[in-house]
């Protein structure tokens, strides 16, 4: 006799690297649950991430419009309850995701939450009395959250995402894929991790060098755009994707690179979906937080000096600045991370 289907919301809104990285636990479940289905509810911008996962749906939350306030938020539960959904699985746990989990509970159906280690994760940024150890990663706290609803999840092996079709439009700029291609990701969402446009440069200069390499530039927004588009021009091997492709091509692309280069920044969670090496550059945030690339090697995160700034971490996203530690990732040399990517490229 055949299980019923046992549906489960999750709920994970923003941001990109956060959403991406309930991706190797959903393919997970999914796999080792057949009986489940998956409908997540996140932004409309992150659909593509989960399009080709078996037994996953996808509903869009509009926090702009529909989801709106405190009135948007019943309905949006609303909605949600429409589709006949047993369990709630709040890998948010931001006040939105409360009040929603919260009304799911009041009607009598089982919720859980991620527990995000706030207490540990302040221990180990702040200045005084740091504790310097690493705190339990996203992705396992995220299958926490599941074993407490009745599903448990083995991650004795990796799940990724499928490589992807070459979209046409990056054919047209590269060509036929007869050689090896590097993905830079060169900027994040704060200063404070992100590495110096000069050395960023150098970088780029030394791996020009190889003819036989194609330098692919990713990046968002009208003035990251232009920047890169300013590098590629120097060098024959070096395009700039920034802003001409949508998120869905864009995946395509990056789950046909063979290697990625990134700050602490969605690119990197995107790129390690698809099991890509992926080179990481830390400033005022380190990989001990729990916000590593998925399944990626600890000696693929290259951090700032600690002994030059012994407060590293400073924070966990990058947005709280540190008088003195502005210059902290000039401690990490280009010449390492020209090494370290191409021992990616050609390991």
């Amino acid at each position: 006799m055949p299980h019923k289907i046992q549906h489960i919301a999750v709920i994970r809104l923003s941001a990109m690297g956060d959403v991406a990285m309930t991706v190797p636990v959903i393919l997970a479940l999914v796999d080792q649950h057949p009986e489940v289905k998956i409908t997540v509810v996140s932004r409309p911008f992150f659909k593509p991430l989960f399009s080709n996962i078996p037994n996953v749906h996808f509903f869009s939350v509009h926090t702009h419009h529909q989801h709106k306030g405190l009135f948007g938020l019943f309905r949006l539960y609303r909605d949600l309850k429409k589709l006949k959904v047993d369990y709630i699985a709040d890998l948010h746990n931001v006040l939105r995701s409360k009040v929603i989990r919260t009304l799911f509970a009041l009607s009598g159906k089982k919720i859980a939450f991620t527990d995000k280690g706030r207490t540990e994760k302040a221990a180990l940024t702040r200045l005084k009395d740091k504790v310097f150890q690493p705190v339990k990663p996203m992705i396992e706290r995220h299958i926490a959250t599941f074993e407490s609803l009745g599903f448990p999840i083995e991650m004795k092996q990796p799940y990724f995402l499928a490589k992807e079709i070459i979209p046409l439009r990056v054919q047209q700029i590269l060509g036929e894929k007869n050689q090896k291609w590097l993905g830079i990701a060169p900027f994040a969402h704060y200063e404070s991790k992100t590495y110096p446009i000069d050395l960023m440069k150098k970088v780029i200069d030394a791996l020009a060098q190889n003819s036989s390499l194609k330098i692919i530039l990713l990046g968002g927004g009208k003035e990251e755009a232009e920047v890169l588009e300013n590098l590629a021009k120097h060098y024959q091997n070096c395009y700039n994707f920034a802003g001409i492709m949508s998120f869905e091509h864009e995946l395509q692309l990056i789950s046909n690179l063979d290697a990625m280069l990134s700050m602490d920044s969605g690119n990197a969670h995107l790129s390690a979906l698809f099991g890509v090496p992926t080179i990481t550059l830390w400033g005022a945030t380190h990989p001990y937080t729990g916000f590593a690339p998925y399944n990626q090697p600890f000696d693929n995160c290259l951090v700032s000096d600690r002994e030059q700034f012994p407060w590293l971490p400073t924070s966990i996203y990058g947005n709280k600045k540190v008088e003195g530690y502005e210059e902290a990732m000039r401690t990490i040399s280009f010449e390492t991370v020209v090494e370290k990517v191409n021992a990616a490229l050609y390991k």
